[in-house]
């Protein structure tokens, strides 16, 4: 990986990670065992969901725009299907006494969050060399 994507990617796990233990242990002292499965399903998805875009933004580096439009709607799609995939299967083979489905929605929204303030903080840090149109370079 190179230095670029493993500083956007530490700086997103750090107030992801923060955020995530914050979530799990008050839902879990809130809602019990099923906000504990809750808040930890959406972490497993919302980190899951993050990596994949920094893997294909990896991927895609060398690649014309035109590839790398093509691979990022892909992944966008793909990602789509498989939470809609998961989602159903979490509605249609789980009870509701097993994962808490609120303290689920609420813990993936203030993961992605966190993830995307930590990712843009970073963003924002980085010195990236962008040669202008018409430039020889």
């Amino acid at each position: 990986m190179s230095s670029n994507e493993s500083k956007l990617l530490r700086a997103a796990f750090i107030p992801t990670f923060l955020t995530s233990g914050f979530a799990i242990l008050i839902s879990t002292f809130v809602v019990g065992f099923p906000g504990f499965l809750g808040a930890v399903l959406a972490q497993f998805v919302v980190i899951i969901f993050f990596i994949i875009h920094i893997a294909v933004s990896k991927m895609t580096r060398n690649l014309d725009p035109i590839s790398t439009m093509a691979m990022a709607l892909f992944s966008y799609f793909a990602k789509l299907f498989a939470l809609g995939l998961l989602l159903w299967v979490i509605a249609r083979y789980t009870e509701r006494s097993t994962i808490d489905r609120m303290t689920f929605g609420i813990t993936a929204v203030a993961l992605t969050v966190a993830w995307l303030w930590g990712e843009i903080a970073s963003f924002m840090k980085l010195r990236l060399h962008l040669p202008l149109p018409g430039s020889k370079e």
